[in-house]
């Protein structure tokens, strides 16, 4: 369908532009009218680059599912509760999707259908549990686990985020720092040691170097990065496969990949306890769940794990032989297994997980700092050595 740019009212006589796809003019119109809007003037938007927010914020979907739950359990008919919802909608990307779920609800799909035609918005866990509880006639309940499941992620996104920033802000400022020595104190300082008339010390002559090699080469230093990204882009367009090299790559990482590993298979085991305490079996969950890794390594794990169930392996056993569990967490999920509640003993798992990770995260932000501190000091001490040599030499070759 083309995208139409248009501008419009909305019931409070307020000018509003925007853009939506429709399939002609009386389409857009229609849409429009079903959010509130009439329609003024539209036009097929020309393609362009734009930096308008697009994908649904996790936060959107928060407040989206908390209030569906909300208006549900008080016995508003679904239909009705998501246009009250879209027309109190701030976003007009989210808002054009509710208008749509309005849309395809009036006309008899259910709302796993409805939703299932913007992936972007909503994902496969998100869908599959909408579909279970329409079937088991729970989606006050389902909307309720997924608002808890939403702050869970956002809550360990946010985590991951603090490990991700903090090494990079300190890594940010020691280069900084290095710039500022190199380019703009070093080479102040070369004229006045080699008018001294005596021999440069070679730890001298090497900051020496490395100060005109900044000077002449900084924009290609500082371009650097986003060149190795630009490769590495390249590189895995052109050959998928090492995708999995990528991925493999991030779990082995000093420090930060063990993190990481714990940071996936605490979100794997929350989702796999939410998936089958709604009834939905454990291929499927399993399934599922591998389609939304986000990894390579673990979704080969999972496609291992499912091969071996469908061979006629417990759970536990299936696991044990992926290696994607340590010995206590597999001590955990044949103890579900065996007393039939694997749901809780999935969301012990994710406890489990959830709690490590904020301690790796402690310990790695406690080790960084120390560490980028006496990179610091051996970078300051070397600058003052190599300058402070020759003139201590100088001084000391002075007779009074």
């Amino acid at each position: 369908m083309p995208l139409y740019a248009f501008t419009a009212v909305d019931l409070r006589g307020n000018s509003i532009k925007g853009e939506h796809e429709a399939v002609n003019l009386l389409d857009l119109e229609a849409r429009l009218k079903r959010t509130g809007l009439d329609l003024i003037h539209a036009k097929v938007a020309s393609p362009r680059f734009s930096l308008q927010r697009k994908k649904v914020q996790r936060i959107d979907l928060i407040t989206f599912f908390f209030n569906l739950e909300q208006l549900t359990r008080a016995g508003v008919p679904l239909l009705e509760a998501l246009v009250d919802l879209r027309d109190c909608m701030e976003h007009p990307h989210f808002r054009a999707i509710l208008a749509h779920l309005s849309e395809a609800l009036e006309n008899g799909k259910t709302l796993s259908q409805a939703m299932a035609q913007h992936p972007n918005a909503f994902d496969v866990l998100v869908i599959s549990l909408i579909k279970s509880g329409e079937a088991s006639g729970q989606l006050p309940l389902i909307f309720q686990h997924l608002t808890a499941t939403l702050k869970w992620q956002d809550e360990l996104a946010a985590q991951t985020k603090n490990l991700l920033l903090y090494p990079l802000f300190i890594a940010a400022s020691v280069t900084a720092i290095t710039f500022f020595l190199m380019i703009y104190l070093v080479p102040q300082l070369v004229g006045f040691i080699q008018g001294m008339g005596k021999e440069v010390p070679i730890q001298t002559q090497i900051l020496f170097a490395t100060s005109l090699f900044l000077v002449n080469y900084w924009p290609l230093i500082l371009a650097m990065p986003l060149i190795i990204l630009t490769i590495i882009k390249t590189m895995l367009y052109l050959y998928p496969s090492l995708h999995y090299h990528i991925d493999a790559l991030k779990l082995r990482l000093w420090f930060i990949g063990p993190v990481f590993r714990k940071i996936i298979l605490a979100r794997f085991a929350h989702s796999f306890a939410l998936l089958y305490g709604a009834g939905i079996n454990i291929l499927d969950c399993l399934a599922h769940l591998r389609n939304i890794a986000n990894n390579q390594v673990i979704a080969l794990g999972l496609t291992e794990v499912i091969h071996e169930i469908e061979s006629g392996k417990n759970l536990s056993h299936s696991f044990a032989q992926a290696q994607l569990f340590p010995p206590l967490v597999l001590r955990m999920l044949k103890v579900g297994e065996t007393t039939g509640q694997l749901d809780q003993a999935l969301l012990n798992i994710s406890y489990f997980y959830d709690r490590d990770v904020k301690d790796s995260i402690k310990r790695v932000q406690v080790m960084i700092e120390p560490l980028m501190t006496i990179i610091l000091g051996g970078l300051l001490g070397w600058v003052m050595l190599s300058v402070l040599s020759p003139i201590y030499d100088l001084i000391s070759q002075l007779k009074f």
